[in-house]
């Protein structure tokens, strides 16, 4: 324990004489690079963190929680599974999917799609507001209308507008084993926007009965996707249908977009190591300054060791020092840190007036604003780590304080 005496003497310590200021000015630095580095690792993160939940939001937006279908990859009764999938307690909706590959055209221009068929009244409560239909609606997709709803930057690649016919190719497969192409005419009744590359460039729209009766499928249909109240719990919800009903087989949005996100942790993991190396030069900064303060008071440690004080007194005197450094500098970096990472969304729109630039222009991103999710076991595990690694700096000095020699200290003096 540290007791009074000890505490009073490496407060005194902080306190600059004349002599001592430069050693007071590093001092001063490693606790601004401190704040920084803790400020600037909580803010990074919650962007992280904002731009992640953005992302899954997206791509949740025109997919499902998670996909239940048969043992051989087909769902004959689809109506009786949903039911079967919405009586799992955390699901709150449930749908058809039919899902096929194949070429859209209108006019001359070709290209690569993914139709979805679904059907509109399940959609509709599986999607809630998510779904951006921007022209027209789900209500167009009735069973033999032939309508079809299209991405919007797919929608202007093939120059396709509300009421133009457009051609589906479709590859199905035939009886033996070979794939069959089989040409489909629709009419375009609408457009969706994501804001992701692959759903807004590649996806379209049909309703499931349509699709289920181009790819032969007759009344089955390939999977029945759920929507969960809490889509972080989806992965688990997804294990427990599997596990309840026996002969399905299940997935969810974490396996099906697991190369985005896995993508977000490798850029977290990194830029977490790249601004740490900010708190590891600052805490270097601290071991400077105490060696420095070790070596200008080697005279007072001698005395104190005359006085009676123990080598492991010594070593608690300049670790308060040290502690007291690097502690003030994580509590004003936590403060600095949490304050930016809530105000972010605020901040950043000031920022681009008084520069007159756009950090993230329109016409580039589908993002617009700097999102910001603050997570607090993050700034738990950044303030615990900047304490202890600020703490460990001290050991050094405080070390070699202890072994000064209070004779041979004292010999010249």
């Amino acid at each position: 324990m540290i007791n009074p005496v000890e505490l009073f003497i490496g407060l005194r310590y902080l306190r600059a004489k004349r002599r001592t200021r430069f050693v007071s000015f590093i001092t001063l630095i490693s606790l601004i690079g401190i704040a920084l580095g803790v400020a600037a690792l909580i803010v990074i993160l919650s962007v992280m963190n904002g731009f992640e939940g953005e992302l899954r939001n997206r791509l949740l937006s025109m997919t499902a929680h998670g996909y239940v279908t048969g043992s051989d990859g087909r769902t004959s009764d689809w109506r009786a599974l949903a039911d079967e999938v919405v009586a799992e307690p955390g699901v709150v909706a449930a749908a058809p999917l039919v899902t096929m590959e194949g070429m859209i055209q209108s006019g001359r221009d070709l290209e690569a799609v993914i139709i979805n068929g679904v059907d509109p009244e399940s959609e509709r409560q599986l999607s809630g507001d998510t779904m951006n239909i921007i022209e027209g609606s789900l209500d167009a997709l009735t069973e033999g209308s032939r309508g079809i709803i299209l991405g919007r930057i797919l929608a202007y690649r093939i120059g396709a507008r509300l009421g133009d016919g457009v051609v589906l190719l479709i590859p199905r497969p035939a009886g033996d084993g070979t794939m069959q192409p089989v040409l489909e005419r629709f009419v375009m009744r609408g457009v969706f926007e994501v804001g992701l590359q692959d759903h807004d460039a590649r996806l379209a729209l049909v309703n499931v009965r349509d699709a289920a009766r181009i790819m032969g499928l007759g009344d089955e249909v390939a999977a029945v996707r759920f929507r969960a109240e809490d889509v972080m719990a989806a992965p688990a919800l997804a294990a427990s249908i599997e596990a309840r009903l026996g002969d399905v087989e299940t997935s969810n949005w974490t396996i099906e977009n697991a190369s985005y996100f896995r993508a977000i942790r490798i850029e977290k993991m990194m830029m977490s190591l790249i601004l740490s190396l900010i708190i590891g030069v600052a805490a270097f900064n601290i071991v400077a300054s105490l060696v420095m303060v070790v070596t200008d008071k080697t005279t007072d440690i001698a005395v104190l060791r005359t006085l009676g004080m123990g080598p492991n007194g010594v070593v608690r005197v300049f670790f308060v020092q040290g502690a007291m450094i690097g502690w003030a500098g994580v509590l004003i970096g936590v403060l600095l840190g949490v304050v930016l990472a809530i105000n972010v969304p605020e901040i950043a729109p000031v920022l681009e007036r008084l520069f007159g630039f756009e950090i993230m222009p329109g016409d580039v991103y589908y993002v617009t604003r700097i999102p910001s999710e603050l997570d607090w076991n993050h700034v738990a595990i950044i303030s615990i780590s900047a304490f202890v690694l600020t703490s460990l700096a001290t050991l050094y000095p405080a070390r070699r304080a202890a072994l000064v020699e209070p004779a041979v200290a004292l010999r010249y003096e």
